[in-house]
């Protein structure tokens, strides 16, 4: 097919479905890989955001390399072979993942942040350069002479298969099936889409190598097992006898030499012998209340918190934990903490473990019932949503639950005779956040920091309480005790904790902030000339973008990150519940689709100064979202819930829409401009070869598909890296959306202004 031939509308149709058959495949495979590399650099928010970071950076630069691919001479060859390598390279990338990390990195060594992004690089650069540089060629392939309407119907089509993608991913493929085993279904479906190509195009090789590769992945979906094989590498020495994909992560159970352990994302959680962790997270509460009968336990009833609990007598514990595959486990493997099950409700005389499989918070949130002691045994504020159980509102909401003189516990950090400027910060801000909702407060150094707050009195000498209780314990004892709370180690604590700090809240997550830094200061990171010259090669492509890709790079910024405070906002007002996140995320995506649909029926009555609106109304849709999220913040009672998702839900659609009106109408106005500019320059008007050559409508709708889908993906990558990692908790959420409402503000200004398109 020359430069110049229609595609037949048939193949026309089919491109358009190979192209969602990539979006659904991108989809997929950005879920899984995202999830193993977070398993495997067992990381934090900053991970995410540097993966993520990479990954639209890295398919923005493949699109950036389509801008040439109008010039192929096999465009629809090279069409089908990306295809298949697409279909493919997942699955390797997976799977030489869990067996390589070990190897380079060495077992059980955290992996540095510099480590971190060259590796996500490398390990993503194959999928995303070849997946951007097959957006341009689709663009290229399916236009023909139709001009930039072709690269409309392209976007339409990737955002249709994305939200098949991620709505199958969400609701389906992760309740049912491990990492590789989700792998296979969008690597069938494209090497079925590349056959099918292959044949109408008549490229036998390709036909050839799409069979042998179907078939030879239906054989290992037969009769091998991927996952399995991978994980035993992985855990090498041990004996794996358990391993599960849930909504919330990886979890693998393994024994060794007798003990079982249990790794979550790559994070040990807990296993048979962590007396220490047990009885701290135990005893320091209950020493206080030795007398409590209602007892809440965030998180970590697995590990035999709920059970060194009912040491105290007849006590009612409620365990709380969101993923039920810890349930499962814990009953197949630690039957002995979870004794004494009972599924009544109310208090009894005989002592009992009620296991409660939903969001910590939200179970605050909602329940109606008083605790004498509450136990928030969650990991340390490494991601915003681990930060939600450490902020003043969340504080308030257990005061609530709390019966009079009730007592809140929970660890943070890890304090080994030294108290460094980060963790000295990191718990002045948990004891200033503490002291917003209650009276007294009291900071133990034990193997983790804990702290105890309370409306009623609280006691440093534990030792004494638990023996009065007679309560009998391994390790938490007065011996030990006397070491860990000497006067010396206590006074450290008190001059740690007295520190200048923020308070941390639900929209200002300052703790997690600081919990970054305190993260980060393990690492050597320096801003060198790698770091210096990326920043100067940023600064230059800004400088350099004309006027409908700088309002498309505005956009994809908006979209990234006013995506990530909604998300940031629903888990914040009603918890972390995955399903309702991923429908959010599908939602965004239809979004997407149905204004990129809108407007290429609009495009031929549509200009500039309609691109210029569309960025105007991005910019007032961020600058008003902060006095909805605080609107929603104030709806309770048993309709909230349903309302707030419905609002979040309708918010992040009409998002979605305006920025994906944007981009075919930016195609529209650079190919009209261009179009204009041609019919005025007097020197390329006598030279119509010259025209023909420059301006020929498939080659500058390519080159326009590359520059607004390169200008897409790096305004999307930074909003998905800053706000997330660094602008949310350093400035806040209302200061975030009011400066993406000024990027897009000042987007609408340049695209009204320019002759630059």
């Amino acid at each position: 097919m020359t430069a110049a031939d229609t595609l037949p509308p048939r193949a026309g149709r089919l491109l358009l479905l190979a192209v969602g058959g990539l979006g659904a495949a991108s989809v997929i495979a950005q879920l899984v890989l995202m999830r193993e590399m977070l398993a495997a650099f067992a990381g934090n928010e900053m991970v995410l955001g540097i993966i993520l970071g990479n990954w639209l950076l890295l398919t923005g630069a493949g699109a950036w390399l389509g801008r040439a691919s109008g010039r192929l001479r096999n465009r629809e060859g090279a069409f089908i072979a990306a295809l298949i390598f697409i279909a493919v390279a997942p699955l390797v990338q997976v799977f030489l993942l869990a067996v390589l990390r070990n190897a380079v990195f060495g077992r059980g060594i955290q992996v540095g942040l510099t480590e971190t992004v060259l590796a996500s690089f490398v390990v993503l650069l194959p999928f995303c350069v070849a997946s951007g540089w097959l957006l341009t060629l689709a663009c290229s392939a399916v236009t023909g002479k139709s001009g930039a309407s072709g690269i409309g119907r392209v976007y339409v089509a990737d955002c249709i298969g994305s939200i098949a993608g991620g709505a199958l991913f969400s609701f389906v493929l992760v309740r049912f099936f491990d990492h590789l085993g989700i792998l296979f279904f969008p690597a069938l479906l494209n090497l079925l889409l590349a056959g099918a190509l292959a044949v109408w195009f008549g490229k036998k090789l390709l036909l050839a190598v799409a069979a042998i590769l179907a078939a030879a992945l239906a054989g290992v979906i037969l009769f091998a097992n991927a996952d399995a094989l991978a994980t035993d590498i992985q855990f090498a020495g041990q004996h794996v006898v358990f391993r599960g994909n849930s909504p919330y992560g990886k979890l693998v159970v393994t024994d060794s030499s007798g003990q079982y352990n249990f790794i979550e994302n790559g994070l040990p959680l807990t296993s048979t012998d962590s007396t220490q962790q047990v009885e701290e997270t135990v005893h320091y509460a209950m020493a206080q209340r030795p007398g409590a009968r209602r007892v809440l336990i965030v998180c970590g009833g697995v590990s035999g918190t709920a059970r060194e609990v009912l040491k105290y007598g007849a006590v009612d514990v409620t365990c709380v934990e969101l993923d039920p595959l810890i349930i499962e486990a814990g009953y197949r493997f630690l039957p002995d903490n979870m004794s004494f099950i009972r599924t009544g409700e109310g208090p009894s005389t005989v002592p009992h473990i009620r296991f409660v499989n939903t969001d910590g918070r939200l179970f605050v949130k909602q329940t109606a019932d008083l605790y004498d002691v509450v136990i928030v045994d969650v990991p340390d504020p490494s991601t915003s949503q681990l930060n939600r159980f450490y902020t003043a509102e969340f504080f308030g909401e257990v005061k609530r639950v709390l019966s009079d003189g009730g007592v809140l516990s929970f660890g943070l950090g890890r304090y080994a005779d030294y108290v460094s400027p980060e963790l000295a910060r990191l718990l002045t801000s948990a004891r200033r956040t503490l002291d917003t909702a209650f009276k007294n407060t009291l900071v133990i150094p034990g193997g983790r920091v804990f702290f105890l707050a309370s409306d009623g009195p609280l006691h440093e000498d534990i030792a004494a309480r638990i023996e009065a209780a007679r309560i009998p314990t391994r390790l938490v004892n007065r011996h030990y005790l006397k070491a860990m709370l000497a006067p010396d180690r206590l006074e450290d604590m008190r001059r740690a904790t007295s520190q200048p700090a923020a308070v941390n809240r639900d929209f200002s997550p300052v703790l997690y902030y600081y919990h970054l830094r305190h993260w980060m200061s393990q690492f050597t990171v320096k801003f060198g000339l790698l770091e210096a010259a990326l920043v100067a090669l940023l600064a230059v492509y800004l400088f350099r973008l004309r006027a409908a890709a700088l309002a498309v790079f505005a956009g994809g910024f908006a979209a990234s990150g006013l995506e990530v405070v909604l998300l940031l906002a629903f888990q914040i007002l009603y918890g972390s519940v995955y399903q309702q996140l991923g429908i959010i995320v599908t939602v965004f995506m239809a979004g997407l689709a149905a204004g990129a649909f809108g407007m290429n029926r609009l495009v031929p009555r549509a200009s500039r100064n309609d691109l210029a609106r569309l960025a105007f109304a991005v910019a007032a849709f961020a600058a008003l979202l902060p006095l909805c999220l605080m609107a929603l913040a104030r709806v309770g009672g048993s309709g909230g819930f349903l309302l707030v998702q419905t609002v979040i839900a309708l918010l992040t659609f009409l998002l979605a829409a305006l920025v994906g009106m944007q981009f075919p109408l930016a195609g529209r106005v650079s190919a009209t401009v261009a179009a204009v500019y041609d019919r005025r320059n007097p020197s390329l008007s006598e030279q119509p070869a010259v025209i023909d050559r420059r301006y020929s409508s498939e080659t500058d709708s390519t080159a326009t598909a590359s520059r607004l889908y390169t200008a897409d993906f790096i305004g999307a990558c930074l909003g998905a890296l800053l706000p997330s990692t660094l602008l949310i908790p350093l400035i806040g959420v209302p200061a975030v959306c009011l400066l993406i409402a000024a990027l897009n503000a000042v987007a609408g200004v340049v695209v009204m202004k320019s002759s630059r398109y």
